[in-house]
């Protein structure tokens, strides 16, 4: 069976893996009660379905061609114990000790980059937290895999690829308009495939120049960058969507708005707190895209992009927030994911994997002069899932700190539930709950706004 290459993106994500910055994401599923009775049965369960998913038993492994570069190949000593872990919890706030830890702690490079605890709650419910690197999937992906884990789906086949299948490269174009001079029949399409090298380099200089020109230095001692430790804490929050869906049929715009405007919210009183002068004062967010309808999506697992929308934390105004981000927001999609400084995944993807060995970790560490933080939210199905005949009722994503973020925020959508997951450095933003809190109290803020 042919080898899948990691795409260029992909080996970007591997690069970015230090010990103060773990590039794997997480998320955490609540469910009812099994009717076994039986956590362990579950995790067995987990395990057997887990165990038939290819990507799950594949790992990274570098080669020589393309230089730089890895391929997913099963791992030989492949053992499902490794992945997997029971819980049984006393208390009810001990769960996000365990997130935590798991969010802190870096998966084994030389084992399949993933793991599943499984986790017994005090009030007789069950909780199973999921911790992928991003090397392997996006989120969507991710849902997209992880669907494999729930009754009454099937392990997804995904398609192999080996070092031949990879996009066009300049050698590959320069094979391709070689070949067509000997044989002219060829001529329409290497024409064709040096066009679309033409097109791809033309769209990652204008994505250059608008990362170029969008870097701005961070506001000296502000408390959204600045140096982390391994350490990291995580607050979990659970909203209504219904509550989310009368916001916007109140004052228009999308679901992700609403989510981006309660992120000012509390962002905003978060810096109050700490007395920080707010007006006209601004948090720049990446917010990724999924791109997989896009006809020149990435080769590799991870095909995504990203718009950059700036945060008014410094408007009084709820409702105006709410506005300016609708406007920024219809602006970027108007534009396009392969347009503007938030598009710099599609760069990345185009560049030999080589490069990101190199400079990629150096790059890295100017993250704050693009963003100040993630803003991430992956919907799931509206569909019911369960695992043993348990119903699923939250999910709580997470996503990695990037060099230099102190806090990454990620929402998730399923049933009536909108749940938002916070990972940040609990050195530096000790008053993490006060945050979580700020979000239910600016989305009532937002609902009584006429």
């Amino acid at each position: 069976m042919a080898r899948q290459q990691l795409g260029a993106l992909d080996v970007a994500f591997l690069c970015l893996e230090r010990e103060t910055t773990p590039m794997h994401f997480g998320a955490l599923l609540v469910f009812g009660a099994p009717p076994s009775g039986e956590v362990r049965s579950v995790a067995t369960l987990l395990g057997e379905r887990a165990g038939r998913l290819a990507a799950l038993r594949q790992r990274a492994q570098p080669t020589w061609c393309p230089p730089g570069g890895a391929v997913w190949t099963e791992a030989p000593d492949f053992r499902i114990e490794n992945h997997l872990a029971v819980h049984h919890l006393k208390h009810s706030d001990e769960l996000a000790a365990v997130v935590a830890e798991a969010m802190a702690r870096p998966l084994e490079p030389a084992h399949p980059l993933w793991h599943l605890d499984v986790i017994g709650l005090a009030d007789g419910r069950f909780a199973v937290l999921a911790t992928l690197h991003h090397a392997v999937c996006d989120g969507p992906g991710a849902v997209e895999l992880g669907l494999g884990l729930f009754d009454g789906f099937t392990a997804p086949v995904r398609p192999s690829a080996s070092c031949s299948g990879d996009r066009p490269s300049l050698r590959t174009a320069a094979r391709s308009a070689s070949a067509a001079l000997t044989h002219p029949a060829r001529w329409i399409d290497g024409a064709t495939k040096i066009a679309h090298l033409g097109k791809r380099i033309y769209e990652s200089a204008g994505i250059v120049s608008a990362v170029l020109g969008g870097m701005r230095l961070p506001d000296p001692g502000s408390p959204l960058v600045g140096t982390h430790s391994a350490r990291r804490g995580v607050a979990m929050s659970r909203l209504s969507l219904s509550r989310f869906q009368h916001v916007r049929a109140l004052h228009g715009g999308t679901i992700n708005d609403v989510i981006l405007a309660l992120v000012t919210g509390a962002l905003r009183e978060w810096l109050k707190r700490r007395n920080r002068t707010l007006h006209g004062r601004t948090v720049r967010a990446l917010v990724p895209v999924n791109r997989r309808q896009s006809p020149s999506s990435a080769s590799g697992r991870n095909q995504l992009s990203g718009y950059l929308c700036e945060l008014p934390v410094g408007e009084p105004d709820p409702l105006q927030r709410l506005h300016e981000i609708r406007s920024m927001m219809n602006s970027s999609k108007a534009a396009g994911p392969c347009r503007g400084p938030g598009a710099f995944p599609v760069v990345a993807e185009h560049l030999p994997r080589v490069v990101h060995r190199i400079v990629t970790p150096v790059i890295a560490r100017g993250a704050p002069l693009l963003c100040d933080l993630v803003v991430s939210n992956v919907p799931l199905p509206a569909i019911t899932l369960a695992v043993q005949g348990a119903e699923l009722h939250e999910v709580y994503p997470f996503v990695p700190l990037a060099p230099g973020h102190i806090i990454g925020i990620a929402a998730c959508s399923y049933g009536d539930a909108m749940c938002v997951g916070v990972n940040t450095d609990p050195q530096v933003m000790a008053d993490l709950a006060d945050f979580a809190d700020s979000l239910p109290q600016e989305l009532d803020k937002l609902a009584r706004h006429t």
